[in-house]
């Protein structure tokens, strides 16, 4: 709906220039005044026009005022020295707002293109961690978003299963008998082996050699026990990542095997189509001076055996014969990486993937401890989180059973998690502070709790969802302020979606919820001469907040 003002403003601004003969090629910008009280929309076109006319700004802004038609939802234009101000009809406009929202408000039409999303792909040689954290949230929330916006997504999970990391541990296992503890979960026991490993391998480095044969033999695909050896290992691994996944509310596609494109054929495939831009000398490599890249793509080891990079040039090939859109998300510290290989793709024929680039978690000293110095996993993340959550909850001495206690602060405890990143724009740096991610006054716990009072408030009252209702009287000021961030939302959703940022949709979540409490607090609803319209305004609110926290992969509880 907001986005339909908008146009019609600029249409209407069009016109009156158009009367006016005055011409103006470039994109006619609004904004919003500093206050209601001077407009919900200015444009100041006349500062653009002024040299073009040879007129002062305030001149020309009451020449385009006085030949502008008003569209419908507007109650009148007017000049404020340069600038030119309109103000909505907010009865009109309301009445619009209210009816108009339903279950399915935010959904964007459906668009024909497909998109390949790969997120989260971390090794499967132990748990995920923190530094995992903000890719799987990052690539989860797009994908949501992106599907509302209309996009066919699938989200993908590119399994390292050919890697050293998984031949170390075959190579333990089978050497030194490590045995994976079964009291554990599966990723945290490979992670312990894992380090055993590794321990091995510090005491003796000559060991290495048989790490290179494993994995040489591993890609030759000859021995079939070694293959399943493999496999079980990244099976094994695999099923506790996934549990970590699904506890952050993050469901994945497909798990895409990097071993596929060696057995498929796809490697050798894109090795031949890139063959005439590569040089053979011990290694086989792709040299990248001449496109500003120092520093060259190997392809082929001297021994022949691919490299990561060579069979994820084969994974992006398999990106662009199935989708028309790929998108990759990836830490900073890939951006040389994500280089060599759009280049790679180009001199191949491929589509170069759209990287949204993200900047790491840090903690602060001191709050958590971590395992050996090694990592913080996530599963002590999110444990750590709502035991936060439940310690605030049980501060705030809620009239709640132990189970409703347990099941809340685990819903409180992951939002604020995922709330936290996403309102954060990727590029910048974070520090997890978990007094701000829990606050119930400014964090995720805040927009919940504002979801839980319109439910509270709507139980509570005589409300018919499908009434239509009309709005005949002056809204209040905070009343105001609600209809038109209601209003915003398929806005928000498309600009995130276009831009590929989820920290826009994050932003207007938490704005959305401070306009609502604010009502809540100074608008007598049940009761009032005004309750039906009132009560709409509430269940539209509802519905927003909870759409908005589902796009952002959080549980929106009923009560707190």
């Amino acid at each position: 709906m907001y986005s339909k003002l908008k146009s019609e403003i600029r249409s209407s601004i069009r016109e009156a220039l158009d009367v006016l003969k005055i011409k103006y090629d470039d994109e006619i910008v609004l904004d919003e005044p500093p206050s209601m009280d001077m407009g919900d929309l200015s444009c100041n076109i006349t500062f653009s026009l002024a040299k073009q006319l040879g007129k002062s700004p305030v001149e020309i802004a009451q020449d385009i005022v006085d030949k502008i038609e008003l569209p419908l939802y507007f109650d009148k234009v007017e000049t404020k020295g340069p600038y030119i101000n309109f103000f909505i009809n907010y009865t009109i406009f309301t009445s619009k707002v209210v009816n108009l929202i339903d279950k399915q408000y935010g959904e964007l039409p459906e668009r024909d293109e497909r998109i390949l999303l790969e997120h989260t792909s971390a090794n499967p040689n132990g748990p995920l961690h923190v530094g995992h954290l903000r890719n799987a949230i990052l690539g989860d929330s797009l994908k949501r978003i992106l599907e509302h916006a209309g996009y066919k997504v699938e989200s993908q999970y590119y399994v390292n299963d050919m890697g050293r990391q998984i031949a170390i541990i075959v190579w333990g296992m089978d050497k030194f008998n490590f045995e994976l503890d079964e009291n554990k979960k599966n990723d945290h026991a490979i992670g312990e082996v894992y380090y055993q490993c590794n321990k091995k391998l510090e005491e003796n480095p000559d060991y290495n050699q048989e790490i290179d044969d494993i994995l040489h033999r591993y890609e030759d695909g000859e021995d079939l026990r070694l293959i399943d050896s493999f496999e079980t290992v990244v099976e094994y691994c695999l099923d506790g990542i996934k549990q970590t996944l699904k506890d952050l509310n993050i469901k994945i596609n497909l798990f895409k095997w990097e071993s596929t494109f060696l057995r498929n054929g796809t490697v050798d495939d894109v090795l031949e189509k890139i063959q005439p831009f590569t040089i053979k000398d011990d290694i086989l490599y792709l040299p990248l001076e001449k496109y500003g890249v120092d520093k060259e793509l190997v392809l082929r080891r001297s021994n022949g055996t691919s490299l990561y990079a060579t069979r994820d040039l084969a994974y992006h090939q398999y990106k662009t014969n199935n989708s028309d859109i790929s998108i990759d998300i990836l830490g900073a510290d890939h951006k040389l990486a994500a280089k060599q290989l759009g280049l790679a793709l180009e001199l191949s024929g491929n589509r170069v993937p759209e990287v949204v680039f993200y900047e790491f978690i840090d903690l602060p000293e001191g709050s958590m401890s971590t395992r050996r110095g090694v990592f913080v996993s996530i599963d002590e993340f999110i444990e750590q989180s709502v035991k936060h959550a439940k310690d605030e909850l049980q501060r705030r001495e809620l009239d709640l059973s132990d189970k409703e206690m347990d099941d809340i602060a685990h819903v409180i405890g992951v939002g604020s998690i995922r709330f936290y990143i996403d309102q954060i724009s990727p590029e910048k740096p974070l520090t997890f502070k978990w007094e701000e991610a829990l606050s119930f006054e400014r964090g995720c716990a805040s927009i919940q709790y504002a979801h839980a009072r319109a439910c509270k408030l709507l139980k509570n009252s005589d409300f018919d969802e499908f009434e239509i209702v009309q709005c005949d009287y002056e809204l209040a000021p905070d009343e105001r302020v609600l209809v038109k961030e209601l209003s915003r939302f398929n806005e928000v959703i498309l600009q995130s979606a276009e831009e590929r940022r989820v920290h826009h949709l994050a932003e207007y979540t938490l704005s959305l919820s401070r306009a609502f409490n604010k009502f809540y607090k100074s608008q007598q609803v049940i009761g009032s001469e005004h309750e039906k319209l009132r009560l709409k305004l509430v269940d539209a609110s509802r519905i927003t907040l909870k759409n908005s926290l589902n796009l952002l992969g959080i549980k929106a509880p009923e009560f707190m």
